[in-house]
């Protein structure tokens, strides 16, 4: 007989006991005898058993799991974001089941309906880029599973979120480059139908008009990844040659470094001749060369707010929570690119 296989109904033919019996005895049960109890116990260590989660959760309307959707788990956010919703979740006594999405609104959809199928008592998600039709998460939440948004939420369904300001985050990296005396700054922009990419360019542009710069759209390109950049070298470098660019604001730090990349093979000084900033603080700002002066985005903070929101909901089925909006307010690092 395989360990892994041993039921407690298993136990209860071997030992000639009733399953009730064995399954007092294992709780420890006053009713059960002290005999019987070292009996049952001593073999259901022997052979390994353990309760089975499932049956145990269909019982209790509980499985004590919680669902995670995030679009890359390499990205250093949304790693620190992990670090943040297990910390706290596992110290609460839940387990996360982590989905990636990996950008791609198939797989998103694919990911939520196996959290359904696996019964999470909540779901956290964060959604891909490609992700434009939200049903998948509507349906979820209308079948009564509690969600959290964090980072790339979606506006369409009324849930607690937990967010970055990313518009003041925006605003304070291009007023960055600004006071070191850039009037001609590019912006690398994430795509508009995100919330996120939509919110920094806003920052972009009204940190231009608060100083009084004109705004050019041709200075926004859409080039959100570290492939665009390479893949648009060409073009980026007769924009910065021809529009006299003094300084760039990527929307992420990969964009950021991998521009500063593309600056220094045309021959380009960093940041004697083209200032650069990012947005992320992940630890590759820390060793590009030279180092990427950021805006910190606080990945910990927000899984532990997320997951913090979400157990509020678990933890008070029956009571009325009003959804709230968690906003992290991002702060300057700067570095040697500015």
């Amino acid at each position: 007989m395989k360990s892994s296989h041993v039921t407690l109904k298993d136990i209860a033919r071997i030992l000639e006991l009733s399953p009730s019996t064995v399954s007092r005895a294992l709780k420890d049960h006053p009713d059960i005898n002290e005999e019987t109890k070292k009996l049952v116990k001593t073999f259901a260590e022997k052979v390994n058993y353990r309760p089975n989660a499932l049956a145990l959760s269909l019982r209790r309307q509980k499985t004590n799991t919680i669902g995670l959707i995030i679009p890359e788990i390499v990205h250093h956010f949304f790693s620190s974001v992990i670090s943040g919703i297990e910390d706290l979740a596992y110290g609460e006594g839940y387990n996360v089941m982590i989905c990636q999405s990996n950008e791609n609104y198939q797989r998103e959809v694919i990911d939520t309906q196996a959290l359904i199928d696996h019964r999470v008592d909540g779901i956290l998600v964060s959604v891909s880029k490609t992700t434009r039709d939200f049903s998948h998460l509507k349906n979820a939440y209308e079948n009564g599973i509690p969600m959290v948004f964090f980072d790339r939420i979606c506006e369409d369904l009324q849930t607690d979120r937990v967010i970055t300001d990313d518009l003041k985050g925006a605003n304070i990296a291009t007023s960055h480059l600004i006071e070191k005396g850039c009037t001609k700054i590019l912006h690398l922009s994430a795509p508009q139908h995100l919330v996120i990419g939509k919110q920094r360019k806003e920052g972009y542009i009204q940190a231009l008009n608060e100083n009084g710069i004109e705004v050019d759209e041709e200075l926004i390109v859409k080039c959100d990844t570290r492939d665009y950049v390479f893949s648009m070298q060409e073009h980026l470098l007769k924009l910065i040659k021809e529009k006299h660019i003094t300084g760039i604001f990527g929307v992420n730090d990969s964009t950021a470094i991998a521009v500063m990349q593309v600056l220094q093979s045309a021959g380009y000084s960093i940041p004697e001749d083209i200032k650069v900033i990012g947005f992320g603080d992940g630890p590759n700002a820390n060793i590009a060369y030279p180092p990427l002066s950021t805006v910190e985005q606080k990945g910990y903070e927000t899984g532990r707010e997320a997951m913090r929101l979400l157990l509020q909901r678990l933890e008070n089925p029956g009571i009325e929570i009003n959804f709230s909006t968690k906003v992290l307010t991002p702060n300057l690092k700067q570095r040697q690119s500015t």
